[in-house]
This record gives structure tokens, sequence and C-alpha cells, in this order.
């Protein structure tokens, strides 16, 4: 064991070995980031991204007990997971699904027994996983299964938060999936994330309709006024800071923005486009709800990329330092109220 301070350890799971996951893991560890880099995964796979993206790192066996104090760029230790098949990039093999799925429940199982400080994943192929016979709709809801919790997708810049009331179905099924219950449990989990790992002291959250006009009055539909309402005014007298519920069209402009800390859209096309579109290379998915910090890059495996290393690591890093970021203040928090 290293005596005095030591980095915390951030777990990284490449995600589609045929994607760019794994040049964007070898370019987060070719940066100076702050942090004791353990990569689930193929230690061949990570060698021939790093290769064909010109980067060069310096792969090292994990060994958990051993912490470390200073990490020099470009060093990556690699708790050693086979891959089924090796890799073509651009080609996602249904063989290596229970691959990617091994890497996410080591990372999981590490990041629930305080192993790793926090878990950051790369883009995974759902298509390749459900071609294996493996029901995966994706990250959130694989590792909410796994931590036994109930959890809620967010997404985030330096400038705005979107958390999710549904996140991966048909939209022809989202009406059916927003209930009273639903909401409000989905509030409560958003409220006090922002407080224990934002540090807001008193979240506003902005909450949108699910009707173009919110709804025009139940011109327009009503579940604004059989659902949603009923819900935040039921949890303002809680004491919730809501703001709503708004149309979707004028919820972003800078005015009403002032007026919140985040933003509960009802699916996942209806406010994911205007984070993307302003900030999509520092953008950062999270799992909010769990026991432990979760981030991830906002975007997929870019088949069309892979192998070619052009792959942009903007988001992967930013994903990192966020959770750095999170886990850091989660354990200032606790050690002050343990004090």
């Amino acid at each position: 064991m290293t005596a005095g301070p030591v980095l915390p350890r951030l777990a990284v799971t490449p995600g589609e070995p045929a994607g760019v996951g794994p040049e964007l893991v070898a370019r987060l560890a070719a940066t100076p980031i702050a942090a004791d880099l353990v990569a689930i995964a193929d230690p061949g796979l990570l060698d021939r991204a790093a290769r064909a993206a010109g980067v060069a790192i310096n792969l090292e066996p994990y060994d958990p007990g051993r912490r470390i104090a200073l990490r020099a760029p470009g060093a990556l230790r690699v708790l050693a997971a086979p891959l089924r098949a090796t890799e073509q990039p651009g080609r996602p093999d249904p063989r290596n699904a229970f691959y990617v799925l091994n890497t996410l429940a080591r990372a999981a199982d590490g990041c629930l027994a305080g192993e790793f400080d926090a878990l950051v994943t790369g883009p995974v192929q759902k298509s390749a996983i459900n071609d294996a016979g493996e029901a995966f709709s994706g990250h959130t809801e694989f590792l909410a299964e796994r931590a036994g919790a109930e959890v809620v997708m967010m997404l985030a810049s330096d400038a705005l938060r979107v958390a999710l009331a549904t996140t991966h179905l048909p939209l022809a099924e989202v009406p059916a999936a927003i209930t009273r219950e639903g909401l409000a449990r989905t509030l409560r989990i958003v409220r006090r994330e922002l407080v224990a790992k934002f540090g807001i002291a008193r979240p506003r959250i902005a909450v949108l309709g699910l009707n173009p006009h919110a709804g025009e009055g139940g011109h327009l539909g009503r579940e604004e006024i059989e659902t949603i309402a009923p819900v935040m005014e039921a949890l303002r007298a809680e004491g919730f800071d809501l703001l709503g519920p708004l149309p979707a069209d004028t919820a972003f402009v800078p005015a009403m923005r002032a007026r919140y800390d985040a933003v509960l859209a009802m699916y996942h096309d209806q406010a994911l486009p205007v984070l993307k579109s302003e900030a999509f290379d520092r953008t950062v998915n999270l799992t909010l709800g769990l026991p432990f910090v979760r981030t991830s890059v906002d975007h997929g495996t870019a088949l069309e990329l892979a192998g070619t290393g052009r792959a942009d690591p903007a988001s992967l890093i930013a994903a990192a330092h966020m959770a750095l970021e999170l886990a850091a203040a989660g354990k200032a928090r606790r050690g002050a109220s343990n004090a």
C-alpha cells in the first residue's frame, strides 16, 4: 500500500470492442488526468486500438491491493477480460456480447464493494448484445438491476442538466409509461442527487409537459392536467422547488434557463437535441440513483470511425473529469457529515 494521499481509482469500460471505445480509452490514458485509471478490458484490444490511433500507452496488470499516488501520461492499469473473438473495427460480433456485459458487471461490482471510486463507461452496441440473445436496453438499466437501485438517466454539460422521465422507449409507448408514481419517484431521485452529488442545497427543477404547448389547457392532450401537474403540486407541498409543466419549445431560452438547475424531460429526444447541439463534445451521461458515481460518453459506437484513429475523445475525457469531481464532492460531504 502507498503511504499518504493516493489517486482516486476510476474503473473504465471501453464498451463495444469493434467501436471507437477502445481508442477513446487509450486517448484518455494519454492525458495527464490525475486518476488511477483501471481499464476492464482485453489487453490486446487496447494495445491494437492504441497502435491504430498512434497513441503511446503503457499497459500494466491491475493489482487491486496496490494504490498509486502518481500516474504518468500513458499509464493504464488493466483488469484483464478476454474477448470471445478478435475484434474487426466497424463490425460488431455478437460473440463478444458477453465479454461486454462481463466488463460492466465486474466494474459495477467493484464500485459497489468500494474497490473503485467511480465508473466511466464507453459506448456499447445494443444491437450486438440483443443479437446474442441477451435482452439489453442500455447501461442505465443494466447498472440499475446490478445495483438493485431505482435510477434516472441524466445528461449534463457545463451549462445544462437534463434528466429523463423515460429512457429507451419507442415514442408510441411513452404516454403510457408516464405515471404519477413514476414521475414522483423520478423527481425525488433527481432532487436528492442534485443535493448529494452536485451540492445544490435547494435544487430548482423545471418539468416539461409531454404535449406541444404543454397540452394547451387540455386541447392538445390531458397528460399535463391528469398526471404531471398533480404530481408537481403534491411535491411542492413537500418543499420541492418545481417549475412547470413547461412547453418544451420555450423551456430552453436563456430567460428560462436562469430559473432552474435541471430539467426533467418526458422522453429521450424531447430535450437531448438541445443539449447535444450546443455541447456535444462536452456532454456527459450520468446515472442518478446508483450508490456510486457512473458517467459515460454522450454518443454511440461510431462504427464508421473505428480503426481510423480519428475518434474524438472529448466526451470520454469530460466524463472522466466529471466522475472525479462528483466522487470527490461526495467523499467530502460524507466526511463532513461524519465529523
